[in-house]
């Protein structure tokens, strides 16, 4: 297993996060590493993602678990299990006012080894998605109180 990670204290609670994650749209209109993301974020949909660090490949990968507020899963790879990617991301509440924010991918399958030499280096991706996700929904709070 190989996988990339970030995270991020966000001064809001899980809920109001949630529903900056699951706007496909507006993924686009904040500095968060994805140019697009088409289709709905809802459980069971195949949505499809653009990303920065590959802007000339679409990703379809499956929302394939759905906790509102807490975390989802978006998974996708190749039949058979040759290969595999499961994002996750996970809110947890921290009692002072902030949510630890998470966003986790992890590559498997007997293609791995072959595949993860073709990936760029997703790390600086990741971070800029958790520290974006940040800056937007602590923006989004600002103006809203």
């Amino acid at each position: 297993m190989k996988f990339y990670e970030a995270s991020s204290t966000i001064r809001a609670t899980p809920g109001a996060i949630w529903e900056i994650l699951i706007d496909g749209p507006s993924y686009s209109t904040w500095d968060n590493g994805v140019v697009r993301v088409e289709g709905r974020i809802l459980p069971g949909e195949t949505i499809k993602v653009v990303s920065e660090a590959n802007p000339d490949r679409t990703f379809p990968v499956k929302v394939s678990e759905w906790r509102p507020g807490e975390s989802m899963e978006w998974s996708g790879g190749m039949p058979l299990g040759l290969f595999r990617g499961v994002r996750t991301f996970s809110l947890r509440p921290s009692g002072d006012g902030t949510t630890a924010f998470k966003v986790r991918e992890e590559y498997t399958g007997p293609l791995l080894g072959m595949i993860w030499r073709t990936i760029p280096d997703l790390g600086p991706s990741f971070a800029k998605f958790a520290d974006g996700l940040k800056r937007h929904v602590e923006q989004r709070q600002g103006a809203n109180t």
